[in-house]
């Protein structure tokens, strides 16, 4: 029999109340926000404009800072829902999917782009006779393409804006249903490809759907996507985003020791990250720690580069603290954030032979982007060592700022498909050469 206390720790349960508190915490920001009296207006705005390519929420032609917090909340509050339904077990990858999603909010995924590839999966669950809380982790992880649905919504087929229209409504739910159906087979077959050294696994399945709907809807059936730039991506907001990050990993840090994660933290720090589950490995109280520590140390980061504190800068924040309880830790995450330093500065110095332009470095708001999801790969570093990140983190770097080209700026994931690419290069030279921690203790 379980006792009071061990019901109280059950990772479950503690994981809807995570989801919630920060629901809770995306709401009362929106509420002090300067400009909450425009909090649905900017709501509308972010709702109805193109979210291709970049886009800080946080620019007053978009959400403003209370629309933008508004729109986090909302989604998150349906996520937080849909993981109370039965069937519903989360676990890490739920906390994945759901911060994730979250971080998306600030620069992408709208409370109304969602409903449509939501409405793919759940038609899924019916005809496959499956419970939708079940596939709540594929539920969240549809909205990847998200924003595609808007651009299918307003714009399609047209470059202009065209407003709501019977046609682009139907399109859109026709391009959700074909998302919905495409990803639920991918995620399980993901792995797979990258053996479990891409923590985004999803990301996977999610840029070869949306590189076959760029080349489908902009290539056969119209010349090109629509040309995008970014937008609001100058700005920095420093205090603002330093304090929601604060309050947010400051209260998961003294939530998570006074529960007693600190006595499974040293472990877990220690642990490779590769194909585990802290939550289930460690328990929640560890698990909401190492959320606490991780996003700590990413936000001292991103401030130590000069990162510009705009709407996507915060939302890759909460992207790359997503894997607290799958697989990341600083020190696992450190060699690719090396990795990714290193190949920036010898970028630089080659630029400087050659007289090229340079124009990434590792502030450079693409390049940030990029070691967010450049992270996922910190099993590698994990199993095959510090220099093994290191290498990593400068493959992916490499890469990074040309895959979009293969999607049109639709997905979300870009990064995240990046790093699969990443290991379909790396991994098969690295099991030829090396061994792993887990193949040497064998040995």
């Amino acid at each position: 029999m379980e006792s009071l206390n061990e019901k109280k720790l059950l990772p479950e349960r503690m994981l809807r109340q995570v989801f919630g508190i920060f629901t809770v915490i995306c709401f009362a920001a929106a509420a002090i926000m300067p400009d909450r009296a425009d909090a649905f207006a900017g709501l509308g705005r972010i709702c109805t404009q193109s979210g291709q390519t970049v886009k800080s929420y946080f620019d007053v032609s978009y959400g403003g800072f209370a629309g933008t917090f508004l729109n986090v909340a909302l989604v998150c509050l349906v996520m937080t829902l849909l993981y109370m339904l039965p069937g519903a077990k989360p676990d890490g990858v739920s906390a994945l999917a759901f911060f994730l999603t979250a971080g998306f909010c600030f620069w992408g995924t709208t409370i109304l782009n969602i409903w449509f590839t939501f409405a793919g999966v759940v038609l899924y669950c019916i005809i496959r006779k499956k419970q939708v809380g079940a596939m709540a982790n594929a539920v969240l992880f549809s909205t990847g393409i998200a924003p595609l649905i808007t651009e299918m919504l307003f714009h399609y087929p047209a470059a202009e804006w065209h407003g709501w229209t019977v046609s682009g409504v139907l399109i859109a739910l026709a391009v959700g249903i074909f998302i919905g159906f495409m990803v639920v087979p991918g995620l399980g077959y993901s792995p797979k490809v990258h053996k479990g050294f891409d923590l985004y696994s999803a990301a996977l399945p999610i840029g070869l759907i949306a590189f076959f709907l760029r080349s489908l809807l902009y290539k056969v059936f119209l010349p090109e996507p629509p040309a995008s730039v970014g937008v609001g991506l100058g700005d920095s907001f420093t205090l603002i985003c330093n304090a929601f990050c604060l309050v947010v990993f400051g209260g998961a840090l003294i939530w998570g020791l006074v529960l007693g994660g600190g006595k499974q933290y040293g472990a877990l720090i220690r642990d490779s990250g590769y194909n585990v589950d802290y939550l289930s490995k460690y328990g929640a109280p560890t698990a909401i720690m190492n959320l606490g520590v991780y996003g700590l140390f990413t936000l001292a980061y991103y401030n130590l580069i000069g990162a510009n504190w705009n709407g996507a800068t915060l939302g890759i924040v909460f992207c790359m603290v997503c894997c607290f309880a799958k697989g990341s830790h600083p020190l696992n995450v450190l060699p690719i954030m090396l990795g990714y330093a290193a190949a920036s500065f010898i970028a630089k110095y080659v630029c400087g032979l050659t007289g090229a332009d340079f124009n990434m470095a590792v502030n450079a708001q693409a390049i940030m982007i990029g070691l967010c999801y450049a992270s996922g790969l910190c099993p590698i570093s994990g199993e095959y060592g510090f220099l093994a990140g290191i290498l990593g983190g400068m493959f992916h770097y490499t890469l990074v700022t040309c895959v979009p080209l293969m999607h049109g700026a639709f997905c979300l994931y870009n990064g995240g498909f990046t790093a699969a690419l990443t290991c379909m290069i790396l991994i098969p030279v690295l099991e030829h050469f090396f061994k792993t921690r887990s193949e040497k203790a064998k040995a």
